[in-house]
């Protein structure tokens, strides 16, 4: 059985070789540990985690490291921490550690529900920053960093080949992006390694001064203490391409004598639901949270399985409930099994760069023993678990009476604002009006 998985570096599938099959390596790009996580960080998750399981199939369990880092040093979380900080006795540097806390605990516990299982390695930026100050005083000693008014920038013009992962020019890459304008950058696209913290920002004594990391070097840093200077497999969503990866290995070859951080890079599509872009002004922001209320993780995992990861997926209450029946049938087939073992298209399909339409299609044919096998090389335990009956709850239509309610409440028309509160919990569903502005619900029943 050879692995073949699409490399974004060259644009085409390739066999996988690893640098030590006794140590197969990889880093996917974990969550920011501001909010609950929505319905599109799910998507990488279950993927990383299927291709973590296969894997461990190939070449053993006790041969695969598997990192996937959280942020909880960034800018949205302090702006959030501000927020929660307010009318509080607790200073902006508590609210942050609270809010990072709270969250990347949710976080873990979603993922847990979705069957993925725990990574090798968890690091936290906040515990690998004396690596990142490390890494960027390595940069600016090998001149593709410069300091400039407290902030430390990578010199993008000193990379020659950067782009080659997005495949794009400079010229190309600042006529279509979002750069920040600041009077300290030598070119447009330089960004930031390092940038000063005020006394109520979460900060670090550093060679320029108390402040704190900027996102890329966070990314660079904690891969390359876990899995070395040059790694297997780097992982994580399509809109991570640009600027986020670009950036990780333009600063770690940079920092590493040029040499490559990592062999394959394995990006999965984009996530819609119900046809549109998700977003919070669209009022289908749905978060992994809220689903699992109501919905079995195991029903959230078979239904992002079902679309090849590299192409777009459509998330619809329609798909849900028919991944739901799909599951019952076959948790009713394989439970009785004692024996499960992965049939041999089944696991040719997985090896074909992760189809998993084409293997839960092998699934469909299999016997009980073949359907067991697969299914828990892809993340289910149909043996000792049954799918609990809920009655599903349409979390979209919420969030987009959220949404209605609150423009009602902004344009002051507070009597259609209760008119939607008071039809959601007729429904059996509670709103909560949270401090830091936000609404959260839950089912009453």
């Amino acid at each position: 059985m050879t692995l073949r998985l699409h490399n974004t570096l060259t644009r085409r599938k390739e066999a996988f070789v690893p640098l030590d099959p006794k140590n197969v390596r990889m880093y996917v790009c974990g969550p920011t540990v501001y909010d609950y996580a929505h319905i599109g960080n799910a998507r990488p998750v279950i993927v990383f985690d299927v291709l973590f399981r296969l894997l461990r199939h190939i070449y053993g369990e006790n041969h695969v490291t598997y990192v996937r880092n959280i942020t909880d040093v960034d800018d949205k979380i302090n702006a959030r921490a501000a927020e929660r900080a307010k009318g509080r006795n607790i200073s902006v540097l508590e609210a942050a550690r609270e809010l990072t806390e709270e969250t990347a605990r949710i976080y873990n516990d979603d993922v847990a529900a979705l069957g993925c299982l725990p990574p090798t390695h968890t690091p936290r930026a906040t515990d690998n920053i004396g690596e990142m100050i490390a890494m960027i005083e390595t940069l600016v000693k090998a001149g593709f960093a410069y300091v400039a008014q407290g902030h430390v920038l990578f010199d993008v013009s000193k990379k020659a080949d950067y782009g080659k992962l997005s495949h794009r020019s400079l010229d190309e890459m600042i006529a279509g992006a979002r750069v920040e304008v600041a009077p300290y950058k030598k070119n447009p696209m330089d960004f930031v390694l390092w940038k000063p913290s005020d006394a109520n920002t979460p900060g670090w004594e550093s060679p320029w001064g108390r402040g704190r990391p900027g996102w890329h070097i966070e990314c660079s840093a904690m891969s390359a203490r876990y899995l070395g200077e040059t790694f297997d497999i780097h992982g994580g969503g399509i809109d991570l391409v640009f600027p986020h990866h670009e950036n990780e290995i333009a600063q770690s070859e940079g920092a590493h004598h040029n040499h490559p951080l990592a062999r394959y890079w394995v990006h999965n599509g984009f996530l819609q639901v119900e046809g549109e872009k998700m977003a919070k002004s669209l009022g289908n922001f749905v978060t992994i949270h809220d689903l699992l209320r109501d919905w079995p993780g195991d029903v959230l995992r078979f239904n992002m399985l079902r679309t090849h990861y590299r192409q777009p997926t459509d998330w619809t209450v329609a798909g849900m409930k028919e991944s739901w029946k799909i599951l019952e049938r076959w948790y009713d087939m394989a439970g009785a099994d004692s024996s499960p073992r992965a049939g041999g298209g089944f696991l040719d399909a997985l090896s074909d760069d992760l189809n998993t339409p084409q293997a839960i299609a092998e699934l469909h044919r299999a016997d009980a023993n073949d359907l067991a096998g697969g299914l828990m090389l892809l993340g289910f335990d149909p043996m000792p678990v049954r799918l609990v009956s809920k009655k599903p709850v349409d979390a979209v239509e919420i969030s987009r009476a959220i949404g209605a309610r609150n423009a009602a409440r902004k344009a002051k028309n507070f009597k259609e604002a209760d008119r939607i509160r008071d039809e959601l919990l007729a429904q059996g569903i509670q709103l909560k009006d949270n401090p830091d502005g936000t609404t959260s619900w839950e089912v009453k029943r």
